[in-house]
């Protein structure tokens, strides 16, 4: 059986590995799209490179967009990650203005020229930080622009984006993704690394996948360093 093509947003996390595994289990051929956006976590590149390999992807493209030109955001700019602060109201200063959008864009393109129909973005409204191109209003607004502004759209090839993790807990992620043989050790996703590429265990993200491995009964291997 001939795979669909499909354009996986691959930023080297939990979320983007699961999805990338839930829709390659769902018979897509992957193409991954990585990037080097400023952002002070960079090794994460690292990591969507060794998931890339893992996930059997047909190609994998990294894309330099340097957002640190207008910073704003903690991971693009001189603004300090905000530590043990989960549940904290408002949208933090984790957030990066316009991100996915941006990233989304660089998908349909490559899409448009590969001819892909499908794109995929681990977004979470569960258990996520509070960021408004998460939610599922925006992917679908996106979907509607996608499928206005595109060659491929107006020809009556419309587009899909695929948010498979949209609703499911980061638990109910992880879970899933074990089930599927996802390396979760090979994943990186902390905002705010140390000078090796440790996970801090304090910032909203690392404390969001450590908890729910724990839940897991489990110890969540990027934080292992500091048991």
């Amino acid at each position: 059986m001939t795979r669909k093509p499909l354009i996986l947003l691959l930023s080297g996390g939990v979320d983007s590995a699961t999805a990338g595994a839930i829709l390659r289990a769902s018979g897509y051929e992957l193409f991954a799209l990585s990037f080097e956006y400023g952002q002070r976590h960079a090794i994460e590149l690292q990591a969507a490179k060794l998931l890339a390999s893992q996930l059997n992807v047909k190609a994998h493209k990294v894309v330099t967009v340097d957002m640190r030109l207008f910073g704003g955001s903690a991971l693009t700019d001189d603004i300090e990650v905000p530590k043990d602060e989960l549940g904290a109201t408002g949208i933090p200063v984790t957030y990066v203005p316009a991100r996915n959008t941006i990233f989304l864009s660089y998908a349909l393109a490559w899409a448009e020229v590969i001819g892909a129909q499908d794109i995929a973005i681990g977004v979470n409204a569960v258990d996520y930080s509070g960021y408004p191109d998460c939610r599922p209003e925006f992917i679908e607004a996106f979907t509607t622009m996608a499928n206005l502004g595109t060659k491929a759209g107006i020809e009556g090839r419309g587009l899909t984006i695929h948010t498979p993790l949209a609703r499911m807990s980061k638990r109910e992620i992880i879970e899933k993704g074990l089930e599927l043989g996802v390396e979760y050790s090979l994943t990186h996703s902390c905002y705010d690394p140390d000078a090796e590429g440790r996970a801090c265990g304090h910032c909203d993200s690392c404390l969001i996948r450590g908890r729910a491995f724990a839940e897991l009964g489990l110890i969540d291997p990027a934080l292992a360093h500091l048991n």
